[in-house]
């Protein structure tokens, strides 16, 4: 069975394990997966990630972060840009998420960013999702 969003899979899974308390989610890889993981693990919001190879596609394990035992480090992960209606910004466009407390996650020319790298970079791309 195809999957028509990969990318709000993984956001999904990363949710749901997060809000039952899980230490780790393993998600379907993909190079863009990756490349989401490894900006959320350097923005702070998961402890690591790492690629299991497998005789398919592979599998991202992705290690889950809390602020203690009862309270998830994820406040809203929000897919923004779907298959059905993609949102593209220019550089000086890129708005703060929650004044600056979360951030947006684009696609660029320079790879997969943040909106702060993006916007000192002075590129634009796609808003792949939202995360505070």
């Amino acid at each position: 069975m195809s999957m028509t969003d990969p990318i709000a899979d993984l956001l999904t899974r990363i949710r749901n394990a997060s809000m039952a308390k899980h230490q780790k989610v393993d998600i379907p890889s993909s190079n863009v997966k990756v490349s989401i993981a490894n900006v959320l693990r350097s923005e702070g919001f998961i402890k690591n990630y790492k690629v299991i190879a497998d005789d398919k596609q592979g599998i991202l394990r992705i290690y889950l972060k809390y602020i203690d035992e009862k309270e998830g480090l994820f406040n809203e992960l929000k897919r923004i840009s779907k298959p059905g209606g993609r949102v593209y910004v220019k550089s000086e466009d890129i708005r703060k998420v929650k004044n600056g407390l979360g951030i947006s996650i684009l696609s660029t020319s320079k790879g997969i960013v943040t909106d702060k790298f993006a916007r000192e970079a002075g590129v634009g791309g796609e808003i792949i999702c939202t995360v505070w």
